[in-house]
């Protein structure tokens, strides 16, 4: 059988208003189950992997706020199927996501849960990315029910990671010296000089090796990367020998400024679903790379829906 997805929701901030993380990855994760038609109790295990928070909030796990918020199984003795959820963070900036799912096959393999939902958001700690011109970022949330499909084909393949050996690329932190009254409010984004280089030689390498490794035919494959900077996915399709037409660049909806970071691959992946894949495309690459640098990719042959 095949980790494959059930369904998938995004969702973005008012205009003009502060955003919250767990308020959005909550929106995402009731707008999946609603698409599902699936009960929020229906749902084993929970992974979020958001990174930028309003306030900067580390503690508690923002995982476990999250499943309150969508309403996952909160009194397990009223609800004893599939048991008591458990839900928990998994930080890796923009790989979190495909990270997540190589620990939702793991799950699904093995039977502990039934099904998986993986959510990604992730807000200015001002909560408004909309009046800082220097963060890249957009605020954004995403959610993915992951599930094991009745047939072994489409779905998932496996998930590969890589890191290099370089300093890190680009680097989200608090400077807690000097941080003033204000202090919660803000976070310092560090690039290093040739930063998008480093990751588009590490994600080429990895894409590369696993196109290989996979007997993946990139001319029958959809490119859905990560956006460190606006035009980083077409670079990486150039360096693969993917044409224009076989990479989709995720595009934060609506109002919002900034470009997808964590959510990202679910973004894509939605956008990939509703424009259709091109003629000729039956399988999505996701890519996605940044802080490590690290990189990580993983295919996903979509079933009949």
């Amino acid at each position: 059988m095949a980790t494959v997805i059930k369904a998938a929701s995004t969702s973005t901030a008012p205009a003009h208003r502060a955003a919250a993380v767990v308020r959005l990855a909550g929106q995402a994760a009731r707008a999946c189950l609603a698409e599902a038609r699936l009960s929020p109790d229906t749902v084993g295990a929970l992974i979020n992997v958001g990174v930028y928070r309003e306030h900067n909030t580390f503690e508690p796990a923002v995982g476990a706020l999250v499943q309150k918020e969508a309403g996952i199984n909160l009194d397990y003795l009223a609800h004893p199927v599939p048991g008591a959820a458990f839900s928990f963070d998994l930080m890796n900036g923009a790989c979190g996501v495909l990270n997540a799912v190589q620990v939702a096959q793991a799950l699904l393999d093995t039977g502990s849960t039934e099904r998986v939902l993986v959510t990604a958001a992730d807000v200015h700690p001002s909560g408004r990315a909309d009046l800082d011109d220097d963060y890249p970022y957009a605020d954004l949330g995403g959610a993915m029910l992951l599930e094991r499909s009745a047939t072994a084909e489409g779905g998932f393949g496996p998930v590969r990671s890589a890191r290099a050996d370089q300093p890190s690329a680009t680097a989200g932190f608090l400077r807690t010296v000097g941080m003033g009254s204000n202090g919660r409010r803000r976070i310092t984004v560090r690039r290093e000089p040739g930063f998008a280089e480093q990751l588009l030689d590490l994600a080429t390498e990895i894409a590369t090796d696993y196109a290989w490794n996979e007997e993946l035919d990139l001319r029958r494959t959809l490119l859905v990367s990560s956006r460190p900077t606006a035009d980083f996915p077409y670079r990486l399709a150039a360096r693969l020998g993917m044409s224009g037409s076989s990479v989709l660049a995720p595009q934060v909806p609506g109002p919002a400024r900034g470009l997808p970071h964590t959510a990202a691959p679910i973004l894509g992946y939605l956008q990939a679903v509703e424009q259709g894949l091109p003629e000729g495309v039956d399988q999505i690459l996701f890519v996605a790379a940044g802080a490590g640098p690290s990189a990580a990719c993983v295919s996903y042959r979509p079933q009949e829906r």
